[in-house]
């Protein structure tokens, strides 16, 4: 079955850091990216970091210089380094392979987030 599993996340305060990690099952990514979204309470996910097959790395602007995307496509896991932490990098954290369309943020079906709560 398609799944993808986050753990890591944890209440922290303003300037701890976390690391998420998240196993994925069931599906290959190819030429795909692998990736991590964030939904706080009330807003929409919003897109935190991408790594691409060759290497190449994306990461929002709000998190850029602080969190740091990794991943191991034989063992199927990407990580997410989060350094710094800010109040506002509270919410849930889900991983994804959007362009397959398998994105737990924008649907839980495909496996459970990680909560991450920064407090100041």
């Amino acid at each position: 079955d398609t799944e993808l599993v986050g753990s890591g996340g944890g209440s922290v305060q303003a300037g701890g850091a976390l690391r998420l990690s998240c196993a994925y099952s069931g599906f290959t990514l190819g030429d795909s990216d692998i990736g991590w979204y964030r939904k706080a309470p009330g807003n929409e996910c919003e897109l935190v970091a991408t790594a691409r097959p060759d290497g190449t790395l994306y990461y929002a602007e709000s998190v850029k210089g602080r969190f740091t995307i990794s991943q191991d496509r034989v063992k199927k896991m990407v990580h997410l380094h989060a350094n710094s932490l800010k109040p506002e990098d509270t919410g849930m954290y889900y991983c994804a392979a959007e362009e397959l369309g398998i994105n737990a943020c924008r649907d839980p079906y495909w496996g459970p987030g990680t909560q991450v709560t920064v407090s100041s």
